[in-house]
């Protein structure tokens, strides 16, 4: 009994050891980015860049794959006056997929979430058709679906602090029915437009 049980005591510490040397390279493999950037959005609907700024956090359990969510704040009126939105808020989680090379770490991005912006800051003048133009549909004040597909590039800069350079395709799902102006036509339903979006910023690595 007694080297039946210290046969089996030694084996589950080998199993333990052998356990903790495989899991060794996954735990120090992981690291959390914590970031700021300023953002730079075009709308498919409307003229003029959107400006904001943000921050990041990114979770990587493996090097090649991350766990992202950041938020953008654009504080100003948009678009051409007289403005739509008084300021909107942009959140956008998913998953970047990259290799480190070096200090470089390119990737690709695939993103999804929301863009949430506040009424128009002033009285809005509309003309009384039926549908309505997509802006005086929007300054009422709205929260869009939306989605991000890019990629981009992170450099290490120190021991652990990155700059990261983001771009993409923001992919925003409109209401309808409304009447569009790029191209012109009538949209039936909700529909989906998508222009470039950039982010630039740096962060620190835990």
């Amino acid at each position: 009994m007694t080297g039946s049980t210290g046969s089996t005591g030694s084996a589950g510490w080998v199993l333990g050891v052998l356990l903790g040397l495989a899991l060794a390279p996954v735990a120090s493999a992981q690291s959390i980015d914590v970031s700021a950037h300023v953002a730079a959005s075009q709308w498919s609907e409307f003229e003029g860049t959107d400006a904001g700024v943000g921050a990041r956090v990114a979770w990587r359990a493996v090097p090649l794959v991350g766990l992202e969510a950041d938020v953008t704040w654009y504080p100003s009126g948009f678009s051409e006056e007289p403005a739509f939105s008084g300021r909107r808020v942009e959140g956008l989680f998913g998953v970047s997929v990259g290799p480190i090379v070096g200090r470089l770490r390119p990737f690709a991005r695939l993103a999804a979430g929301f863009l949430q912006w506040s009424d128009a800051p002033a009285p809005f003048p509309c003309i009384l058709i039926y549908p309505p133009p997509i802006n005086c549909l929007m300054a009422s004040g709205h929260t869009l679906a939306a989605a991000d597909i890019g990629g981009g590039v992170a450099v290490d800069v120190g021991a652990r602090t990155f700059v990261r350079v983001d771009a993409g395709a923001r992919l925003l799902r409109y209401p309808g029915p409304a009447v569009r102006f790029e191209p012109r036509e009538i949209m039936d339903a909700q529909y989906w437009g998508s222009a470039l979006r950039v982010t630039v910023g740096a962060g620190v690595r835990f």
